[in-house]
């Protein structure tokens, strides 16, 4: 697994929970506090040791805690900003989602994200499919960041089938974040 996303879970416990629990989870599996190297690869067995930690000192599904992870990591200036290129609204979001991975390629081209397979399912209904359950999880809670940047009012559940369900209920239902092209400060 690559550095980042161990890096992006310590960013999230650090900042949500604080150092003291970040150092706790990072002592219960006799990890180095400091963390990890962000632009190296690691053993994927590291990532699931992190997650089960973090979960269990916070009494907290795993599934729920990616989710978290995921809404956190879309309230991040640079990632919101390469989501938000991704479309005008809310739908047009979701419906391109599928682009997403060689998005991430472009800046960062050894991280490895999954294909995404988008589906439109009538109107405001909208199946996205992620091969990998630690990503889909985390992708959950993408898209329930991303309704809200855009201001929309989506219900998304995770099917039988393990494939992500986007009802679009309203997508107007409240004024979404500002967004520019240019960079915040830069004229």
């Amino acid at each position: 697994m690559h550095g980042l996303v161990n890096r992006s879970l310590q960013a999230f416990l650090n900042d949500t929970y604080g150092t003291a629990l970040w150092e706790a989870v990072a002592q219960d599996i006799d990890m180095d506090p400091s963390g990890v190297e962000a632009m190296v690869q690691h053993d994927d067995s590291l990532t699931e040791l992190l997650v089960e930690a973090a979960a269990r000192r916070l009494v907290k599904p795993r599934e729920a805690l990616l989710e978290d992870v995921g809404a956190y990591l879309a309230s991040r200036e640079a990632l919101r900003r390469l989501l938000r290129f991704s479309g005008r609204n809310y739908l047009d979001f979701l419906l391109s989602l599928d682009e997403l991975p060689d998005r991430i390629h472009l800046a960062i081209p050894d991280l490895d994200f999954p294909a995404i397979t988008v589906t439109e399912h009538g109107a405001g209904r909208v199946l996205v499919a992620c091969s990998l359950p630690l990503y889909r999880n985390v992708l959950a809670g993408v898209l329930r960041g991303m309704a809200d940047d855009y201001g929309a009012l989506a219900v998304i559940e995770t099917n039988e089938d393990g494939r992500l369900c986007v009802e679009l209920m309203d997508a107007q239902f409240a004024a979404g974040r500002r967004f520019d092209l240019a960079r915040p400060g830069v004229e």
